[in-house]
């Protein structure tokens, strides 16, 4: 029979510098550099820090905004050439010295640019699996809408999505996104906090909220 610590057997000796943990999810994005995939080391305290990826072994690292790093893509993506095909990557010690250590960490891309202009064939046959997420449908619009407000313990009103689509989609010509749902509830929150009302689904707030998130086209 297990207990609560972790699943283990009640009565079983372990070794407690042991501990279980969640996979790692280390996410980053245009503030991401090559000086940040390599050790970092503190000459005063006399130890090294780990980059991103070693830090993501086990676990996910997502780079976030793809493309729009102070580092060219291009050069990025030839540092991981060899740890992506191996699994193994190369980290230089301030002696010189180079260890390996395991490159074990699954690699997401995140971008709204055109994937050939970032890197070559060659690169793009090491990123097995690509995926294109699409602008949501109208009703996956609806779907989005009402679980960023039951999230935030704000009632759903049907009425005022369908003003939402007509006045700041329809009319404007302006396709749906994914994040629009979030961004709008989001910045609905901070007027409603700003004007010491409680946040809600009404024409007002979301006026407010839509006219200060989108640009006039």
């Amino acid at each position: 029979m297990a207990d609560d610590s972790g699943g283990l057997p009640k009565g079983e000796r372990y070794d407690r510098r042991w501990v279980l943990i969640h996979r790692p999810m280390i996410a980053v994005g245009g503030e991401l550099t090559l000086e940040n995939l390599d050790l970092s080391y503190d000459p005063t305290m006399k130890f090294y820090e780990a980059p991103f990826q070693m830090k993501a072994n086990g676990g996910v690292f997502l780079i976030d905004d793809f493309g729009r790093q102070q580092v060219q893509p291009r050069d990025l993506l030839n540092r991981w050439i060899v740890p992506l095909e191996k699994r193994v990557d190369y980290l230089s010690l301030v002696t010189g010295r180079k260890i390996d250590v395991p490159f074990d960490a699954l690699i997401l891309f995140s971008t709204n640019l055109n994937p050939d202009q970032l890197v070559d064939e060659a690169f793009l046959r090491r990123i097995r699996y690509k995926i294109s997420i699409n602008d949501p449908t109208w009703e996956d619009f609806r779907e989005i809408f009402k679980r960023v407000l039951s999230k935030r313990n704000i009632a759903y009103d049907e009425d005022v999505l369908r003003y939402i689509v007509m006045e700041y989609y329809i009319k404007p010509k302006r396709k749906p996104r994914a994040v629009h749902p979030r961004d709008i509830v989001e910045e609905l929150i901070d007027i409603a906090r700003f004007r010491g009302v409680p946040p809600a689904m009404n024409k007002d707030l979301i006026d407010a909220a839509c006219t200060g998130y989108f640009i006039k086209e």
